[in-house]
This record gives structure tokens, sequence and C-alpha cells, in this order.
């Protein structure tokens, strides 16, 4: 199954009972409205179907998952700290002026004295800010999404104009 083909929405957390629920912490608002029965986790970098018996929908973008075969605290433990993903044909269409920084990823990174550097492969919201993914140069880049970095963006050419700062990427390809 190929990543391109599914959307992250979440992770899970940490189990909750003896049962094997898990708390899922969730990207996005109103993952009630997607109908889905099924979850696919990355598991060392391979999507794993899991069938869910049921959601419980918290508040503060949370929800509480039982999965099918995870009935012990033990085998839901083995599912603690991995990424969520579902099939994109469920992704909610957003509505214009929905865009946010995790919509970056696969927009073209163009550094302002670097040039080109690459197709954004993934967002990362950290608690203190978004970090974007490049492989540039045999590479994989990190750098943060922030009103210092981020110079423009332009959706229609899904192109993000960034300045980043200085010594950032010698420090990568060192």
């Amino acid at each position: 199954m190929a990543f391109e083909e599914y959307f992250r929405i979440g992770t899970f957390i940490k189990t909750k009972g003896l049962k094997g629920e898990l708390q899922f912490y969730v990207d996005f608002e109103n993952l009630d409205a997607i109908d889905f029965n099924a979850v696919f986790v990355d598991m060392a970098g391979k999507l794993v179907p899991f069938f869910v018996e049921s959601v419980k929908y918290h508040h503060n973008n949370t929800a509480y998952l039982f999965l099918e075969d995870q009935d012990t605290i033990e085998k839901a433990a083995k599912l603690v700290k991995k990424d969520v993903y579902l099939p994109n044909k469920l992704k909610p269409k957003k509505k214009k002026g929905d865009f946010t920084l995790m919509d970056l990823a696969g927009f073209l990174a163009i550094d302002e004295n670097e040039g080109e550097l690459g197709r954004i492969s993934n967002v990362q919201e950290l608690p203190q800010q978004y970090i974007a993914t490049v492989h540039y140069k045999n590479c994989e880049v990190l750098f943060p999404l922030n009103e210092l970095t981020v110079k423009g963006i332009d959706v229609v050419k899904s192109i993000v104009m960034v300045d980043l700062p200085d010594g950032l990427l010698d420090i990568y390809l060192e």
C-alpha cells in the first residue's frame, strides 16, 4: 500500500484500560463526520489495516478506539505512538480558505538563497511549531514552517518560498 493513497488522521497516544482501548490524537476537526470501519497503521514503514469495533469521540482532538483483535493492553501497547491513516477517498473536502500549514505536504520548497530544495514529503505539528521534511541532495532535511522562514505560498502552483536560517542546510550536508 502506497502512502500517497492515504492521509494521516492522527496518532495513537496511549492505551486506556485493560481491554485494549487506545487513546487517539486526531490531527484535524470533524473526524466524526467521516464514516470508516478500518484504519491503517504505519508499522515499520508499511500500512497495516485494523478493523474498528468502536470509536468514542472526546474533546480536545482526542478519540478512543477499540480495534478488532486488539483486546488486551499488551496487544494495544504495540500500536502506541504509531501514525494512523485513512484512504484518500475518505478525505474531507476543504472549503476555500481552510488552507493550513499541514496542507504544504507535496508543495515544492524553494529557498531564496539555495533555489529549489524539493517537494515537501511530510509536515509535522510539534507543540512549538510545524516542521517540513524535504529530500535535498540525497539527505533528509527538516526545517521550521513559521513567519521567519515562510516568505510566500503559491497555492495554485503548489510552491512555498522559504528563507532558511543560515547554516541549516550545512548541518545536513556535512
